[in-house]
């Protein structure tokens, strides 16, 4: 996907954020984030927009942590939501396609610019998700290219955040987890063992465990908002993902 396609989704899945938390009410409980209510969602969210728009906007080569949401609540606390969200798509929009500035994980991207709103696009569309749980509806597409969106979501995960040496998903004995969309060509080989996470894009040799089902589907599994639709294997690895792949 190509990054005018990722910007399209982040707008779109930050107004439907924005909606469903104002809806749901900052007290409500998200489902899907344990020990959160819709007030946290916002603030994390939102933080997460203002520090991401911090490094393409000040061109910054270093990371630097995220701030702290302010300490607003209710309508003053979604109003900024939608403030941060509206700031940091007109950054992206507005930024040049071949300035450099720092990212954090390796999955390819054309540019630092692409890597930014892809990330930003996956990261407000699972927090969608979130939102949309609280009020008890969803999950929501986010186009008519669904399917292809979150493959490439699926992608990243994979590819970029557990190829990191930071990713817990180990195992002790070498085994693979396959992930095979159902309804694109997508198919991804997990490497697991003592190291770190090795994904290919391919079907070569035999899988200890495939998760299977549509790329939806599987890119909330993967990010532990859903049960995986089809499990095939050793269902152990299944549970491990769950138990360990957490994003801190």
């Amino acid at each position: 996907m190509d990054t005018a396609r990722h910007l399209e989704a982040l707008d779109l899945a930050g107004r439907l954020l924005a909606d469903a938390a104002e809806r749901a009410g900052a007290d409500a409980d998200v489902p899907t984030c344990p020990g959160w209510q819709v007030r946290d969602l916002l603030r994390h969210t939102g933080a997460v927009h203002v520090w991401a728009a911090s490094f393409v906007r000040e061109r910054l080569t270093e990371p630097r942590p995220i701030g702290e949401a302010p300490d607003l609540d209710g309508k003053e606390l979604t109003d900024w939501y939608r403030d941060s969200h509206r700031r940091l798509v007109d950054t992206l929009a507005d930024a040049p396609e071949d300035v450099a500035y720092w990212t954090f994980h390796p999955a390819p991207n054309p540019s630092p610019l692409a890597f930014w709103t892809r990330r930003q696009a996956h990261e407000t569309t699972v927090h969608r998700f979130d939102a949309q749980a609280a009020l008890g509806v969803g999950p929501d597409p986010v186009d008519a290219e669904f399917a292809e969106f979150t493959a490439d979501g699926i992608d990243e995960l994979l590819r970029g955040f557990h190829a990191r040496s930071r990713s817990r998903v180990r195992t002790e004995v070498p085994c693979v987890l396959r992930v095979r969309a159902s309804d694109t060509d997508a198919v991804w080989s997990v490497r697991l063992s003592p190291k770190p996470p090795v994904t290919t894009l391919d079907a070569d040799g035999p899988a200890t465990t495939e998760l299977s089902g549509t790329a939806g589907e599987l890119y909330f599994a993967l990010w532990n908002r859903l049960p995986v639709p089809h499990i095939a294997g050793d269902r152990a690895l299944a549970d491990l993902w769950r138990e360990l792949s957490g994003i801190g």
